[in-house]
């Protein structure tokens, strides 16, 4: 089977949890809801994790970040997160640039 760019970004789409980053431990976290987070982190330092995998590369260009995907993966919860196989591939595929893609930031409400 073959796995193309598209594919890569559904997949990105598809991740689950909210991302955030905690200042006193300079650390990201991820939690299944924004409330809970609680006092640990900012509120709008909080993402869902599939916009947390994207950063801006040019107006309405976004990059799919693998080291962004790097911080997910390093959490060892894929199961939770839905990382899928065509995210694994592209993280093994560091021989071929990111991907970018023409996309708007969606934040939740």
């Amino acid at each position: 089977m073959s796995i193309t760019s598209t594919d890569i970004c559904r997949a990105a789409d598809a991740l689950r949890g909210c991302v955030g980053f905690n200042r006193k431990t300079s650390r990201y976290i991820v939690r299944f809801s924004e409330d809970a987070f609680g006092m640990e982190v900012a509120e709008g330092s909080i993402v869902p994790a599939s916009e947390f995998v994207w950063r801006e590369h040019a107006p309405g260009v976004m990059v799919l970040a693998r080291e962004h995907l790097r911080v997910l993966l390093d959490m060892n919860i894929n199961e939770r997160l839905n990382v899928s196989e065509p995210l694994l591939i592209y993280m093994r595929r560091e021989d071929l640039p990111e991907i970018l893609a023409q996309r708007t930031l969606c934040r939740s409400p």
